[in-house]
């Protein structure tokens, strides 16, 4: 493809993203891409970048292209992108919406005027408002500023980083020694996480799952922080575990390994498509002691089952803020309504799920958010309603779990963060129904 047919077809996917604003970008391009098989392999790479990169500027890009007046449309913030982000010069910018047979056509003279007004601009003005400077939307502004205060900036920059490759060894098909070797064998060099025991951390985007190590089971992809909350569990051989908001049931498969496939572990959700999908993880990875459970209105599994498992963990449908290194659609997919009804949802998981808890046992509540409302004040609110448990400092919950010293932070439950700990962002709470 020629640079003009390049950004023609990065302007019709994100026609596409634009089209379907509750959809996840990536799922978005997935099928845009299967619909072109005629587009190779590089000039696919060329078509994502230029995307992703756009998707990530969004909010700057959305700012600059309002201060001029006109509508937004993916034409012009692909314009603003290649003035402000590539820095190209006019001329040179026109040209690639050449009027040839595969470009995206001419410029017409509202798009010119714009590019005009956008020359020299810098990215980041010291005129725009706190939500666009910090590329984070206006909603979940007041939450990560109580989180983060002083050092919001920081982690701003953080959540715009590309994102590192972690994996999970599967300590059920050997250790992590061996992962290594085996992926060095294949010409991929990893190190070691800083925390996690089972983590291996591969730099890029490097294709893994046409390796012999992640074919065998060996390995699975899952970010530090999420093979932390797993651990946080401490799921041990024998025990009665539920991970009641399993999806595709990655700290599922964590848990199983810890428990050495001795015991049993149910993996329950409210899709059945995810729950086969995490049936095919689970056979892959040579786990013996899990099943998996359907949650459906009107279901009495949990009136049966109260009382019986020694561990529970809520891996709670979030905002997901603390994915945004690596959804970065998501900070426009996402919005106030959805907060709130996500809170309301959460709070209604944890007080179900604690049913299932035995006196003694754990529950352990879970975000992939940075937003306090989710987190902590969640917890806090559940406390007050609920005197038979009582939360488990980090302090004693970490080494409980057989882990080296926790990452330095405040407070008394996991806060992981991209700037501060080079993770995705997780909430991690451990509670304890009193006997």
């Amino acid at each position: 493809m020629t640079p003009e047919g390049r950004l023609a077809a990065a302007i019709d996917l994100l026609h596409a993203v634009f089209d379907q604003p509750r959809r996840p970008a990536d799922a978005i391009g997935a099928e845009f891409f299967r619909a072109r098989r005629y587009i190779g392999g590089s000039d696919r790479r060329a078509v994502s970048d230029l995307v992703w990169g756009i998707v990530r500027q969004r909010l700057r890009l959305e700012w600059w292209v309002a201060q001029t007046g006109a509508r937004l449309t993916p034409r012009l913030l692909a314009l603003a992108y290649l003035l402000l982000v590539e820095k190209r010069k006019p001329g040179e910018a026109q040209k690639l919406f050449d009027a040839g047979r595969y470009s995206a056509g001419p410029l017409d003279a509202g798009e010119m005027g714009v590019a005009d007004r956008l020359v020299g601009k810098p990215l980041m003005g010291k005129e725009m408002p706190d939500s666009a400077r910090l590329n984070l939307p206006g909603w979940a502004l007041p939450g990560l500023a109580a989180r983060f205060g002083d050092r919001l900036e920081a982690e701003a920059a953080a959540m715009e980083a590309n994102a590192p490759l972690d994996l999970r060894v599967n300590l059920l098909k050997g250790t992590r020694e061996e992962a290594q070797r085996q992926l060095r064998s294949e010409g991929l060099a990893s190190e070691t996480t800083p925390h996690s025991p089972w983590g291996l951390r591969l730099a890029g985007r490097t294709p893994i799952t046409g390796t012999a190590a992640y074919k065998s089971g060996l390995i699975e992809v899952q970010d530090e922080g999420s093979q932390l909350i797993a651990a946080l569990v401490g799921a041990a051989p024998g025990m009665r575990v539920a991970d009641y908001c399993a999806g595709a049931a990655g700290k599922t498969l964590a848990m199983a390994a810890t428990m050495n496939n001795q015991g049993r572990v149910t993996a329950c959700d409210v899709s059945a498509p995810r729950l086969e999908g995490a049936t095919k993880r689970l056979r892959r990875a040579g786990v013996h002691n899990a099943e998996t459970h359907l949650l459906e209105a009107g279901d009495r599994w949990v009136k049966r089952r109260a009382g019986q498992f020694d561990r529970v963990l809520v891996d709670a449908p979030c905002t997901g803020t603390g994915t945004w290194r690596r959804n970065p659609d998501a900070r426009s997919r996402t919005g106030p309504e959805d907060l709130a009804e996500l809170r309301k949802k959460q709070s209604e998981i944890l007080v179900t799920s604690s049913h299932l808890v035995r006196p003694g046992g754990r529950l352990v509540y879970a975000t992939c958010s940075l937003l306090p409302e989710e987190d902590e004040l969640q917890v806090e609110q559940f406390l007050e309603a609920h005197p038979e448990f009582r939360a488990i400092r980090l302090g004693t919950a970490w080494p409980a779990a057989g882990l080296a010293d926790p990452p330095p932070m405040d407070g008394a439950h996991l806060l992981l963060s991209p700037a501060a700990h080079g993770t995705d962002g997780f909430f991690c709470a451990v509670l304890e129904r009193q006997a």
